[in-house]
């Protein structure tokens, strides 16, 4: 019996290098072109084929927040091809060579891009790997659950500088980026990362029985990329088994009998990184995409996705069971980043403690937030949350006003359509109003921070 575990491992080993030495002999290539479409740059890439390639591709894509409006993808054996028509944000053609050459050579055409630190517009705020602490919670959602979290961070010298946070269907997940107050560093004490997850760990499960038994925590060393995280944490957790009333997009998934492949095809409201978290439900199942079209039409602003596949033992899926698995887990991750929540930003001076209080002040509003995003860029804090009422209803003018008041017209601004629009400015004394919002902030954190201890 040993003997034949040796061998199998044996013959993986050699598999293993096999893959590697085709690989060496069949070089990525990648053809930018920006003559032969009108609208998009044209992205070609040519790659030997192994799983989560595809989702490899579209994360350089992503992490420079590039805009995907068409993609063809195809498998010949061994080998991969996929085509992406893409613009920048304002819908034009790709023209900044650095970007271009960081597509080509560093990202698209080297084999180990999920293993180089995030880069780009959506990620460059994120500390080198060895300075920062990656923490991962999932678990129940509830008002205020961030703004717990936050107060038990900062109770114990723990400075935020990057957070993602999801809900979905009365399930939270976050990935949050902490360093040491005191030396801006990852903390790499064991005792107290100890203690930093047994606190947090109390604060997801909270005073509810249900909800215990369903909470994850984990601590690592280094800058996680978040959103790929967010999405395998929601997974796990469960949360896509029950079907929404209405769901955001219309997933259907029949069988291709003669090419023994299982049809996937997708229709909802375009939005961006749509085509990124459907390829993460996809390889999250371990399923491999053979064939794809993709497209976003501009007029109608409605997605169109249609992809051949199989499961990572070739197989198509086999039971009526496994198709609903995937097409609720379609679903789920279509819905998770769709948020209609009331958008704010917090743009301001960063410090210590910014955090906690700012998810306080929404807490002591009844504003319940539906995601967010975190980040410190050059000593400032620009942070985005998607919010909602305690009953997931829009947030009235009235509660926004005393926000505004509370946190300062300087920080806090409400996205609307056209543009940003600054909170009603605060009245005068406004400076006194915040002082002592904060300082009756310290007390309340004080309490929480005990009730979980």
């Amino acid at each position: 019996m040993v003997r034949c575990g040796e061998m199998v491992a044996q013959e993986e080993e050699d598999d293993d290098e096999y893959a590697k030495l085709v690989r060496r002999m069949n070089p990525p290539r990648v053809v930018i072109d920006n003559d032969s479409c009108d609208t998009a740059t044209v992205i070609r890439v040519d790659r030997v084929k192994k799983h989560g390639i595809l989702l490899e591709a579209v994360q350089v894509l992503v992490d420079l927040n590039l805009v995907i409006t068409k993609a063809y993808i195809s498998s010949d054996g061994n080998w991969f091809m996929d085509v992406f028509n893409v613009t920048d944000q304002d819908g034009s053609k790709l023209q900044n060579r650095e970007v271009i050459d960081h597509i080509q050579k560093q990202c698209l055409e080297s084999e180990d891009y999920l293993k180089l630190p995030a880069i780009g517009p959506t990620d460059g705020a994120a500390p080198p790997e060895d300075e920062s602490t990656s923490i991962e919670l999932s678990g129940t959602d509830r008002p205020g659950l961030l703004s717990e979290l936050c107060a038990v961070l900062a109770s114990l010298s723990c400075n935020v500088v990057k957070a993602e946070v999801w809900t979905h269907d009365r399930r939270a997940a976050a990935v949050i980026q902490i360093t040491d107050e005191a030396s801006g560093l990852a903390i790499h004490d064991a005792t107290r990362l100890s203690k930093v997850q047994e606190l947090l760990c109390n604060v997801m499960q909270g005073d509810g029985a249900s909800s215990r038994g369903s909470t994850r925590t984990g601590v690592s060393l280094g800058a996680a990329r978040a959103e790929r995280r967010l999405h395998k944490l929601m997974l796990d957790d469960g949360g896509w088994r029950r079907r929404p009333k209405a769901a955001a997009a219309k997933v259907v998934v029949m069988d291709c009998a003669e090419r023994r492949y299982t049809v996937v095809i997708l229709r909802c409201r375009d939005r961006p990184k749509l085509l990124f978290d459907t390829l993460c439900a996809l390889t999250d199942l371990q399923y491999v995409v053979f064939h794809g079209t993709v497209d976003a039409e501009r007029l109608s602003n409605e997605a169109y996705q249609e992809y051949y596949v199989r499961h990572v033992d070739g197989h198509p899926a086999r039971s009526d069971a496994e198709r609903s698995r995937l097409v609720r887990c379609l679903e789920a991750a279509v819905e998770r980043r769709a948020s209609d929540g009331l958008e704010l930003e917090v743009r301001t001076e960063d410090r210590v403690g910014l955090l906690s209080e700012v998810t306080r002040v929404f807490r002591e509003n009844s504003i319940s937030i539906v995601r967010a995003a975190i980040a410190t860029r050059d000593g400032r804090a620009e942070d985005t949350f998607y919010v909602s009422d305690a009953y997931g209803n829009p947030v009235d003018g009235r509660t926004m006003d005393a926000v505004g008041e509370q946190l300062g017209d300087a920080v806090l601004r409400v996205k609307r359509r056209g543009g940003a629009a600054a909170v009603k400015p605060a009245v005068e004394g406004g400076a006194v109003s915040v002082l002592g919002s904060l300082l009756k902030g310290s007390f309340q954190g004080l309490r929480l921070i005990r009730s979980y201890s």
